[in-house]
């Protein structure tokens, strides 16, 4: 099946994973970092500036790779991280200057929000709907292994050889270049209408049409409900079990609150690398609306568990749960997007769906008041609620003929 896949999309793993193996064990220590350098307070303001960064980036890069097409963004993009990779390495080799790193750090939010809608947008041009669920989880499962190999890296050299792993991650970075210039074609073809970067006037007009569909503004809806559980894992379950959790051996070794929040992530990622193979083969032969749904109420009882109960063997079946529904909704969900999305407008659409991450950021963290005032039990089942209101709005998009997505029609990206 992977020979079967378009060479853009073995070449956009094969990048993404090596990306993400090197900075996955930098980035999750930025807060660290700037935290050691600058204290906490200066450290919030300038991780919440790179988030914000990061979601202006990829508005406009959504219509950039419209205008401009999908290979130049992306190696526009992956030029500019290279650049900002090698200046956070400058300013870290000898003495660190958390200023300039801060600086090189913001490029480098800047760039992912540039390329990351063009990415995208050439996997959905490239691929078929009989190919995307399979195509998204091989992504997903490139994802999560690279994610837990660059965690173990990072946790092992980041205090002592931190400029070790920029140098590291520069020298990815120019192999992630190459490919992507050796390797990758232009999708957008003969549709690709400017030379030159759109202006806002043309973005507005974009993002208008885009804002405008139905069918994709519930679907996002429902992406946002269902990612909100996820974040969830850093903020209430996070704070649930820290002030909770009886600590309890295991193995010998003595799990807290936090620790034993540590290994439920560990437990879940494992399970995502072990398993996405036969689930994907699994799933493939059935209906993805009723196995995604089916997804989203297993995801969302399984945190809900977490979300209330303190016993570790709970706890544990519970991962197991989330990871089951997690493997069933994350391929299909994409898979259901790419048919959502207008063949003209890919790079927008798929940008705006990127702030996703943003939006169920910002409902995850009012877990910790909401918490306070409902307890466990109340946010178990609020938790469960998102999980209702994903399968709600997902239904809504994707219901049949008489339904939105028949007022428009379907659109499937070529072969």
């Amino acid at each position: 099946m992977w020979s079967s896949l378009h060479p853009n999309v073995r070449t956009r793993i094969t990048t993404s994973f090596l990306s993400r193996l090197v900075g996955g064990a930098v980035f999750p220590f930025m807060a660290v970092y700037f935290t050691a350098h600058l204290g906490a307070g200066r450290a919030a303001v300038l991780l919440a500036l790179l988030v914000l960064a990061q979601f202006l980036a990829g508005l406009y890069g959504g219509g950039l790779a419209d205008a401009w097409g999908r290979r130049r963004t992306l190696l526009l993009g992956e030029a500019l991280k290279f650049v900002a990779f090698a200046g956070m390495l400058t300013a870290n080799a000898w003495t660190p200057h958390p200023w300039a790193t801060f600086a090189a750090v913001l490029a480098v939010n800047v760039a992912s929000g540039l390329l990351n809608p063009a990415a995208e947008a050439m996997l959905v041009d490239v691929s078929t709907p009989q190919t995307r669920t399979f195509m998204y989880a091989v992504n997903y499962w490139a994802v999560n292994a690279s994610l837990l190999v660059g965690s173990l890296l990072g946790g092992w050299l980041y205090r002592d050889h931190f400029p070790l792993l920029l140098a590291l991650m520069c020298g990815m970075s120019a192999v992630t270049w190459w490919l992507s210039w050796a390797r990758m074609t232009e999708t957008r073809g003969a549709a690709v209408t400017s030379r030159a970067a759109p202006g806002l006037l043309a973005l507005g007009r974009s993002y208008r049409a885009v804002l405008r569909d139905p069918a994709f503004l519930l679907f996002t809806l429902g992406g946002v409900a269902v990612l909100g559980i996820e974040f969830s894992r850093a903020n209430w379950v996070a704070v649930h079990l820290a002030q909770t959790f009886t600590p309890t051996p295991l193995f010998g070794l003595p799990l807290d609150g936090l620790r034993v929040a540590g290994v439920l992530t560990a437990v879940n990622t494992l399970l995502i690398v072990a398993f996405t193979a036969p689930v994907t083969a699994w799933i493939a032969a059935r209906a993805p609306r009723p196995t995604m749904q089916a997804g989203f109420v297993l995801f969302a009882a399984g945190f809900a568990v977490l979300a209330c109960r303190t016993e570790l063997w709970v706890l544990l079946l519970g991962s197991v749960v989330l990871t089951v529904g997690e493997l069933l909704y994350v391929p299909t969900r994409q898979a259901l997007l790419a048919d959502l999305v207008p063949e003209d407008r890919r790079g927008a659409y798929l940008a705006v769906n990127g702030q996703v991450f943003t939006l169920a950021k910002w409902v995850a963290t009012l877990g910790l008041p909401l918490g306070a005032v409902w307890g466990a039990s109340g946010m178990a089942a609020l938790t469960f609620a998102l999980g209702l209101l994903g399968v709600l709005f997902s239904r809504l998009a994707l219901r049949g003929p008489a339904g939105l997505i028949g007022e428009r029609g379907p659109v499937t990206g070529p072969a």
